[in-house]
């Protein structure tokens, strides 16, 4: 007889994420990550003493899972605007983690101010700072007007209140983006 896989933290974590990528994080619990894993419940309770420290394992997992989407970037695309088009589409096509990414109270960072001084936000932000020329602060000011307008379109998208359209998207961030970094060099100017 073939011993028994050892079911690692890790491999919890991943079908905890695949639980609220298929169902939602309200769903992630013992039995349904045992169930992903194909598993009993005991290696889940024994690498984890409480659903809560559970959850909040699979939040940074998703979160990990997020910024490798967000730096997932073509080419011949502007990265500001490539990040933005994907913060938006990772809300289409996954709207389930993002709902649990943003809208769950899971996030160790409440406030987006707090966020954009993150050091888990410097590589996103060194790639739009590459794009635009401006100050790192100046970068983190843009950044917060961009996020505030991408999280509002990617949000009014997941809930359903408008179809997504990565035409017009585009355009939209556009503006937003152009908007901010002429304000930023304005100040800069005064």
């Amino acid at each position: 007889m073939p011993p028994k896989a050892r079911i690692t933290r890790e491999m919890i974590v991943d079908a905890a994420v695949e639980v609220a990528r298929q169902k939602g994080y309200e769903h992630i619990n013992a039995r349904t990550v045992s169930e992903e894993l194909s598993c009993s419940t005991q290696p889940v309770m024994y690498h984890f003493d409480t659903i809560e420290s559970l959850k909040h394992a699979a939040y940074a997992g998703a979160d990990r899972l997020h910024t490798a989407y967000l730096l997932q970037l073509p080419p011949d695309r502007d990265p500001v605007l490539g990040i933005g088009l994907n913060y938006i589409r990772f809300a289409v096509e996954e709207p389930q983690l993002f709902r649990f990414l943003f809208q769950s109270g899971y996030a160790d960072r409440r406030s987006l101010p707090e966020m954009a001084g993150s050091e888990e936000l410097l590589p996103i932000l060194t790639v739009m700072r590459e794009g635009s020329g401006l100050s790192m602060e100046q970068t983190r000011q843009v950044f917060l007007t961009v996020a505030l307008f991408a999280h509002g379109y990617a949000s009014i998208i997941a809930g359903g209140g408008m179809d997504y359209n990565e035409t017009e998207a585009a355009e939209h961030l556009r503006r937003a983006w152009n908007g901010a970094v002429l304000a930023a060099y304005r100040e800069e100017t005064k």
